[in-house]
């Protein structure tokens, strides 16, 4: 199948504007709580439940360095999706192209993001990835309407017109393509020596449909000195948590997911949705952080739009109601609670797979699985259960 969706992130800039504010490093290696700028723009992109892997570009000659620094930092806070390597080119078309040419051939869709933009959320990638596939057009890109009025000159500087502001976009990564046409795009570009500032541009010149959708004011890519006090900048928090309890019956057509992980075997679940227990638990404990209500009210099983949905897509709706709200998620401490199936078998592939839709390292999800001894529901092999506690931090306002 041919169905992938792939992120791409360019880290292969030479970052000569800001050389002497950064004393030489190049913008996306700068330390930002301790890691490189790249890595937080790679987490964000991971963590959507759309994505399923990454490609990772560098500069040619800091392409071993930077691999291996990637995959040590993948050790200890795993992205939990593959990741390929690319070195960057001449220009930042090249670094495209280079990449794509990384991308497995079951990638259908991409989306291309700058190194150097670290505040990206992950609701944006995942809305950008989900438009594209229902819209049917070639590529999806994220713009925010501009405030100040725009003038065209001529090279002398004399006004030649006055765009109206209202039709006009400043435009964002990532950028979301078809991968064969962006493809061929690029293999055009190559062809005829073009030379484009983004690929949205790119695929424009190629009569393809590029459509625009609201993108986010926080999402700014680090460019000028000034804007390096954006990194040091940081609000007060306060301290908060939630709990979540979920339980479904066995006994239904739905294979067992926990924590988005298929377990598989003879015990199967009655529900409305994919039925993933500790999935549901987690959500209604990180609502919990700030009265958000529970998925009962947000998902009912009433509606059919939800009717075998994804629990992990769920999710990340459930995660962008978080952020909106100023909750980062920094620890989820996780139980199931089921006499079978045996679960320790598949116990850290669940801990990193919740790990890496909450985007925290997986040192901080704790994930359980006991017995009630033979007792009650789960006992008499009637259905399975889950509770989640969550701690976070909520902005102070």
């Amino acid at each position: 199948m041919h169905n992938e969706c792939w992120g791409i992130i360019l880290a292969a800039g030479r970052g000569s504007r800001m050389a002497q504010a950064t004393g030489g490093e190049a913008k996306q290696f700068l330390n930002y709580g301790g890691e490189p700028l790249w890595l937080r723009s790679a987490r964000a992109m991971a963590a959507s439940p759309l994505v399923h892997g990454l490609v990772l570009v560098f500069p040619p000659d800091r392409l071993k360095e930077a691999e291996n620094t990637a995959l040590e930092l993948d050790r200890r806070h795993s992205c939990g999706v593959p990741l390929r390597f690319a070195a960057g080119g001449e220009r930042r078309q090249d670094s495209v192209r280079h990449a794509l040419n990384a991308l497995p051939g079951t990638c259908g869709t991409v989306l291309i993001h700058d190194g150097a933009r670290p505040f990206l959320r992950t609701a944006l990638v995942t809305k950008l990835a989900r438009t594209l596939h229902d819209e049917g057009v070639s590529g999806v890109i994220p713009g925010v309407p501009v405030t100040d009025t725009v003038k065209e000159t001529d090279p002398s500087g004399l006004v030649i017109r006055t765009p109206a502001r209202e039709s006009l976009r400043a435009v964002q990564t990532p950028q979301a393509f078809l991968t064969s046409e962006l493809r061929e795009a690029h293999e055009r570009a190559c062809a005829e020596d073009w030379n484009v500032t983004d690929d949205a541009s790119l695929m424009e010149r190629c009569g393809l449909s590029v459509l625009i959708v609201e993108g986010d004011d926080d999402n700014v890519k680090i460019t000028n000195p000034r804007d390096l006090a954006l990194l040091a900048e940081s609000k007060m928090s306060l301290p908060c948590c939630g709990y979540g309890y979920d339980v479904h019956a066995y006994g239904g057509d739905r294979p067992l997911m926990l924590g988005g992980v298929e377990i598989g075997g003879e015990y199967r679940i009655r529900a409305h949705s994919d039925g993933d227990v500790l999935l549901h638990a987690l959500m209604d404990a990180v609502l919990g952080c700030f009265a958000g209500g529970d998925i009962g009210r947000l998902f009912p099983d009433s509606d059919p739009a939800f009717e075998n949905i994804s629990s992990s897509v769920l999710l990340d709706r459930v995660m962008t109601l978080a952020s909106e709200a100023g909750v980062r998620i920094v620890h989820a401490d996780l139980t199931v609670i089921a006499q079978k199936p045996r679960l320790a078998p598949r116990a850290d592939a669940v801990r990193r797979n919740v790990a890496r839709l909450l985007d925290l390292s997986p040192d901080h999800v704790a994930f359980k699985a006991t017995t009630e001894e033979k007792l009650g529901f789960t006992g008499e092999l009637r259905g399975i259960k889950a509770v989640a506690l969550v701690t976070a931090l909520r902005a102070a306002g």
